[in-house]
């Protein structure tokens, strides 16, 4: 399935780059490319478009203020010969950065990020509408997807722009993808974020303090933001230690 995209930027060659990028790239389809955001508008209403190759510095509208306005927007990638936005782009949640002029190995390892997202996330989602005794999900890891049984969970760590899960037989899975999403994707009934950087499934803790849990021999700390919280669902039925 090929991923639909849309160059929005004002500078011809730049756009031609991207083009010429684009049209090497299997899994890519350029829809449309507009030379400003007003034209982007028109265009997100005749075609449905998967990734958006978003320069900045654009008249009328710039690419950020673009992006704010769109609502659902799809998967962003921001292409701009200015440093200084690159904080406030991430905040917006866009999947990479690209410097102008764009080298070609570069723009492969941003297309890359977006088709190990959109597996990742794939994949997290049929949890939702999976009917089996023993839920899953897969994560793509070492350029594959690796099934991972929710009930063999021990925790889940953060590694910025990634996450490690460990299991109870000692073994590790590291994928591409942000602990926030799984945090929302997780059954919360059975899964607690403890610290930004841990999720701890509940029925896996083997003693708690105020300060931290343990879960087979190993020591995870409580954040001090997450404490209230913590505490109160750790201390509202003792019973769920084992």
């Amino acid at each position: 399935m090929s991923i639909k995209c849309m160059i929005v930027d004002d500078e011809p060659l730049a756009g031609e780059v991207l083009e010429s990028y684009i049209s090497r790239v299997e899994s890519l389809e350029l829809v449309a490319s507009c030379t400003n955001a007003v034209s982007a508008f028109d265009e997100l209403k005749k075609h449905s478009v998967d990734l958006i190759f978003l320069d900045i510095q654009m008249p009328k509208l710039t690419g950020i203020e673009f992006l704010k306005v769109i609502n659902p927007a799809p998967k962003v990638i921001f292409t701009t010969a200015y440093r200084e936005y690159a904080v406030e782009s991430y905040e917006l949640n866009v999947v990479d950065y690209l410097l102008k002029p764009i080298a070609f190995d570069r723009f492969l390892m941003a297309i890359n990020k977006v088709e190990e997202s959109d597996q990742t996330i794939s994949a997290v989602e049929s949890i939702e509408s999976l009917q089996e005794d023993r839920p899953y999900l897969f994560l793509k890891a070492d350029r594959k997807m690796v099934k991972v049984y929710l009930e063999d969970i021990s925790y889940i760590e953060s590694l910025k722009d990634y996450v490690r899960i460990r299991t109870q037989d000692g073994n590790e899975v590291v994928s591409l993808q942000k602990i926030s999403y799984l945090e929302q994707k997780l059954p919360e009934d059975c899964f607690l974020r403890i610290h930004r950087s841990f999720i701890v499934p509940v029925g896996k803790i083997d003693a708690f303090s105020s300060s931290g849990v343990e879960i087979q021999g190993k020591e995870i700390p409580i954040g001090r933001n997450y404490k209230p919280d913590v505490m109160k669902v750790l201390n509202r039925d003792r019973s769920i230690l084992k």
